[in-house]
């Protein structure tokens, strides 16, 4: 038998999330509309697309280990210098590296109760130590993860904004009044993979001089490449370089460059994106309000509804819009998981959910009543 560490012996065997394909696999039907996952259904800019098929030709060649004209054009596009990047197979391979550097076992390590759920797969994986804070009134809070900070003397601090699975988001001044009160040694992992939806005066400014945090920011939302795993991290050039210490320098592949390179290029597709997951947003709220549930405000490209009837209610309609074809999600942990949470996408896509929406309730309802 393979002599496995004592850590991972004791580690479950499982994945933070159960796909579309597995449930897919598991019923033996297609969904008919995919509106769980956060993807953009608008797809990549039509200039990524032909830069990726472009070097599709060349697939043979290994890509660049430097990934150095996507951290060039990231510079340019940040205004900050190639020192102070770090190119990963998205976002969740970027947490990854950076538990890797910061976590050993038994460190302190917090986040929001209820966050992004991949980012404590991977302190669990290494061995850290937990601290959850609870959300407050449908957001992460700032002072509550600062106050257990300073409390458990922890290295790393997880914060998203705008927020999944919330679509929740604070302003950029209460945001730099976070990074400006980090305890000394810790860092402030800050998540902004939703940051292209978010309203002006959300994303404070970049400050690479500062060390107490990092920005994380990808291409699988607004940039419609999820599967082509491209993310990226600003950062301090101490802590950028360290994780030349621990990445699979041939990780991001070729083609996902050169997709990554075109997309950045490519404001007026980005533009048009926004637009449509603004106007899809509206239609998901209007939807939800038709069929006497509540929509959350959003910052990101997808909108939480409030079932108003607790889990119980929320897991059943979840599973049974399922049923009838629409792939939905909802949060994990209580209060948050009365909710449940919806990703924009094609008028044709939301004819499916304004169709199956009220069929779905009136099942659950019967059921549980």
């Amino acid at each position: 038998m393979p002599r496995y560490t004592q850590l991972v012996e004791q580690l479950p065997s499982t994945v933070p999330f159960v796909g579309p394909e597995t449930q897919e696999r598991n019923s033996g039907k297609q969904f008919r509309t995919r509106l769980g996952a956060n993807e953009s259904i608008f797809g990549p800019s039509p200039r990524a697309m032909a830069a990726m098929a472009q070097a599709g030709t060349e697939c043979w060649k290994y890509g660049d280990p430097e990934n150095h004209d996507l951290k060039q054009a990231l510079a340019a596009h940040c205004n900050v210098g190639p020192e102070n990047i770090v190119i990963g197979e998205g976002i969740d391979g970027l947490l990854g590296l950076l538990v890797r550097l910061m976590v050993g076992e038994g460190d302190k390590v917090v986040t929001s109760l209820g966050a992004y759920p991949t980012f404590n797969f991977h302190v669990s994986g290494f061995g850290g130590e937990l601290i959850t804070v609870p959300y407050v009134d449908d957001a992460e809070d700032p002072q509550s993860l600062l106050d257990a900070a300073i409390k458990s003397q922890a290295k790393l601090i997880y914060f998203s904004n705008p927020d999944n699975p919330m679509g929740s988001w604070h302003d950029a001044a209460t945001v730099q009044s976070l990074i400006d009160d980090v305890p000394d040694g810790s860092l402030l992992c800050l998540d902004e993979a939703y940051g292209e939806f978010a309203p002006d005066g959300v994303l404070p400014e970049i400050d690479v001089n500062d060390e107490r945090v990092i920005r994380m920011r990808t291409f699988s939302k607004a940039y419609g490449m999820a599967g082509v795993r491209i993310g990226y991290a600003i950062a301090h050039e101490s802590l950028a370089t360290a994780f030349n210490k621990v990445r699979n320098h041939f990780g991001v592949n070729k083609i996902g460059q050169a997709g990554a390179i075109a997309a950045l290029a490519d404001s007026e597709w980005l533009e048009h994106v926004k637009s449509e997951v603004a106007l899809a947003k509206t239609r998901i709220s209007d939807i939800a309000i038709e069929n006497g549930l509540n929509p959350l405000p959003s910052a990101t490209n997808f909108v939480t509804v409030d079932c108003g009837a607790g889990a119980e209610f929320a897991q059943a309609l979840v599973k049974e819009l399922g049923y009838l074809g629409v792939f939905v999600r909802m949060p994990f942990v209580a209060p948050q998981n009365r909710c449940m949470r919806i990703s924009a996408g094609m008028p044709e896509d939301l004819d499916i959910l304004e169709e199956c929406l009220p069929k779905a309730l009136k099942s659950v309802r019967d059921n549980l009543s």
